[in-house]
């Protein structure tokens, strides 16, 4: 029997690998590695990841933090693009208000709108 495998029945206390006790039939149990440490099996751990995963990860990500100064750098010409498309929009709206100004100030007194 396996440590890892092993209950031991809280009724009766004997050790079996069951769902239930072979003695009592009871279902009360704890595994014995609660008091009694497991070794580790493998004389070293598993891998977290294949060879191939790292090495298809070597290939498609960039080095460091190279990655990180290309996205900044591409985040701050998004927001001046935006900002100057923003400013060019505005500009473009005050021309159109000046002239309404202007208009005003040249009309005739009989308000036809026409210019002296």
């Amino acid at each position: 029997m396996q440590l890892r495998m092993a209950r031991v029945c809280l009724d009766c206390e004997e050790v079996h690998d069951a769902q239930t006790c072979p003695v009592c039939a009871s279902e009360s149990f704890a595994f014995l590695t609660r008091w009694v440490p497991a070794p580790e099996r493998r004389m070293r751990p598993r891998p977290t990841t294949s060879p191939e995963a790292e090495t298809y990860k070597q290939l498609t990500t960039p080095a460091g933090g190279s990655s990180w100064l290309k996205r900044g750098a591409l985040g701050l010409t998004i927001l001046g693009l935006a900002g100057w498309a923003w400013n060019t929009r505005e500009s473009g709206k005050e021309p159109a208000a000046r002239d309404e100004g202007d208009r005003r100030a040249t009309r005739t007194p009989s308000g036809s709108g026409r210019a002296t």
